[in-house]
């Protein structure tokens, strides 16, 4: 049930409201009304919907008059609960609980790094029928577009834990780790527990809609290979692989935004 009701952001063209995801914890979202299909952006580890893909993405869909929805997981950006309780499970939760409420007819998944993760999972339910909420509004993933996506990171995660790292883990059920991109941020046990339990690499994942894989090539957080690797495992035909040569992990340099936005709209022409 949407908490409050629907508010408007800075831009007038943009809805913003708050969504209870049925525990007491609001989940924050901004929307765009418009023609299908819907774009949706699901955004990375300790990240949050106000960032420069998402930005764009937003001014993208505002131009072309197409539908775009964007939110924050828990623990992240605007939205309640905290950081180090959240797991790719209950982020993914999360996500779907958001498109339920908030999304109808097609929708083309863009997931940012953990958000390729949580795009790949939601496909993955959306493949045995559309999901609907409790007013029976039904949505369906159309095509995923994967950004330096980065499934199954927990168990590469847990595999370079230093013995330093483990010892918090097992001593405080948490480890703060060091970021490039700002402060250290936690490391919780129950995020490697639970990502334990939503790994896909291991097997064939049955995904027939359009896939696209945007990888930067100068990826230090996650080898551009992965990529190639989920591309072999997804059973669909329909899969693309651009990789960028001197692109980073963020792909959020202005050239890297015209790509995604190319390939979008090749898709939302499909």
């Amino acid at each position: 049930m949407e908490g409050g009701g629907p508010g408007r952001s800075d831009d007038a063209a943009e809805e913003a409201g708050r969504l209870d995801r049925g525990d007491g914890v609001a989940l924050a979202w901004r929307r765009r009304p418009g023609r299908g299909p819907g774009v949706v952006f699901l955004g990375g580890f300790n990240s949050d919907m106000t960032g420069t893909k998402a930005e764009d993405l937003s001014a993208f869909c505002a131009e072309r008059g197409q539908a775009f929805l964007r939110f924050d997981y828990s623990g992240h950006g605007a939205s309640g609960g905290r950081f180090e309780a959240g797991t790719i499970g209950r982020w993914a939760a999360d996500a779907a609980a958001v498109l339920d409420a908030l999304a109808t007819g097609p929708q083309i998944l863009v997931g940012s790094s953990m958000g390729g993760w949580i795009a790949l999972l939601l496909a993955l339910r959306g493949a045995e029928g559309a999901l609907r909420d409790a007013q029976h509004r039904a949505w369906h993933v159309s095509a995923l577009v994967g950004i330096a996506a980065a499934p199954d990171f927990t168990s590469r995660m847990e595999q370079a834990l230093t013995a330093e790292a483990r010892a918090a883990l097992d001593r405080d059920g948490v480890w703060y780790r060091p970021s490039a991109y700002g402060d250290p941020y936690p490391i919780a046990r129950a995020l490697i527990e639970d990502g334990r339990d939503h790994l896909l690499l291991h097997a064939p994942l049955p995904i027939a809609v359009p896939v696209r894989l945007l990888h930067g090539q100068r990826d230090p957080d996650v080898p551009w290979e992965l990529a190639l690797r989920i591309a072999a495992q997804v059973t669909g035909d329909d899969v693309q692989v651009l990789l960028v040569k001197d692109g980073d992990h963020r792909l959020s340099r202005p050239q890297d935004l015209a790509l995604l936005r190319q390939v979008l709209a090749a898709l939302s022409a499909g």
